[in-house]
C-alpha cells in the first residue's frame, strides 16, 4: 500500500521552497546552530494516520542525520495524545521542517480519516466507496493513497487509465451508442467502459451499447433502488452526486455496487496534529 518516494519527492521540495525561501529568519536568529532537539508529533483528535513517509522525507531532506526514535504506521487509528512520530536531530532544520511535515500529515490524515468514516458507514452492504478526480492539483497520488489507507477505493487515477463517458461526451458524440462504440475502438481491449446516465431510458441505452458499468448521476435512493431492480445484475451500477455521511448508508442499501464520493478529497478537513520539542541540547 505504501508510496514510492517518486510520488512525493518533487512536491516536498516545492513545499519546502515556498515555506523556507532564502532561510528561516526566526530559527536561525533564535537558536544556536549546534543545538539538537527531540520533537514529538502528537494527535489532538481521533483520526486515521496517513503521511508518515512523506513527513519523514521532509525531515531527512533538511537534516540527513536525523533519527526517528519512534514511529507509527499509516492506517493506524489514533486518539488524542497518541504519538505518531518522535524525531531527534539538529534543532534549526527540525524547526524549518515542522510546518511542511505537519501540513502533509494533517491533509493526508484528514482524507484517510474521512474515507474510513465512509467505509464504515456502508460496511456489510456490499457497496464499495470510491473516490473521484476532485483532488488538490499536484497532490492526486498522495490523496488517492490516503483514500486507500482509510479503507475506501480509487476510481480512475486520471483521464488516461479509464473510460468514463459523461453528459458532455455524449452530447459531443451525438449519442450514448456512438460514444461507447468510439471509445471501444480507441481503448485497450481490457479497459472497462463506464457511462453516466440521468434516467432509466439512458440506462437502457448504455446497457444496449455495451457499457460495463453505469453511473447513476444524482439519483435519489428510491430511484437508485428501482434502477438496481431494473438492471437485474446485467451491469455494475455506481451512484454519485451529493453523497454525505447521513445519506450514504441509504444508497448502499439499494444494492448498487459502487458509491463515488468527491468530498473524500475535495472537502476532507485537515486533522489536528502538533509537534512539541521535549528536549534541547546546545
Amino acid at each position: 500500500m505504501g508510496l514510492h518516494p517518486s510520488a512525493y519527492a518533487d512536491i516536498v521540495k516545492l513545499a519546502l521552497s515556498e515555506d523556507i525561501g532564502s532561510g528561516d529568519l526566526t530559527a536561525m536568529g533564535a537558536v544556536s546552530p549546534d543545538a539538537r532537539s527531540v520533537g514529538r508529533i502528537v494527535a489532538k483528535q481521533d483520526l486515521t494516520l496517513c503521511g508518515m513517509d512523506v513527513a519523514k522525507h521532509v525531515f531527512r531532506l533538511l537534516d540527513a542525520g536525523c533519527r526517528f526514535l519512534s514511529e507509527r504506521a499509516d492506517g493506524e487509528r489514533f486518539a488524542p495524545g497518541d504519538e505518531a512520530l518522535r524525531v531527534e536531530g539538529r534543532a534549526i532544520p527540525m524547526l524549518m521542517a515542522e510546518r511542511t511535515a505537519l501540513n502533509f500529515m494533517q491533509r493526508l490524515s484528514g482524507v484517510a480519516t474521512l474515507s474510513a468514516q465512509y467505509a464504515a458507514a456502508v460496511q456489510g452492504t456490499g457497496a464499495t466507496i470510491l473516490d473521484t478526480r476532485k483532488t488538490t492539483p499536484g497532490l492526486r497520488a498522495l490523496e488517492k493513497y490516503a483514500v486507500r489507507v482509510g479503507g475506501a477505493r480509487n476510481h480512475r487515477t486520471g483521464l488516461y487509465d479509464g473510460v468514463l463517458i459523461k453528459e458532455n461526451h455524449i452530447r459531443a458524440a451525438g449519442s450514448i451508442e456512438r460514444a461507447v462504440a468510439s471509445c471501444r475502438r480507441l481503448a485497450h481491449p481490457l479497459a472497462r467502459v463506464e457511462v453516466e446516465v440521468t434516467d432509466l431510458e439512458e440506462l437502457d441505452q448504455a446497457i444496449a451499447a455495451g457499457a460495463d458499468v453505469v453511473m447513476l448521476d444524482n439519483f435519489d435512493p428510491e430511484a437508485a433502488r428501482r434502477a438496481v431492480e431494473h438492471v437485474g445484475g446485467r451491469v455494475k451500477l455506481e451512484v454519485s452526486g451529493g453523497m454525505n455521511l447521513d445519506t450514504v448508508r441509504a444508497y448502499a442499501e439499494t444494492g448498487v455496487d459502487f458509491i463515488s464520493v468527491g468530498r473524500l478529497t475535495h472537502s476532507a478537513p485537515a486533522v489536528d496534529l502538533s509537534m512539541l520539542f521535549t528536549e534541547t541540547v546546545s
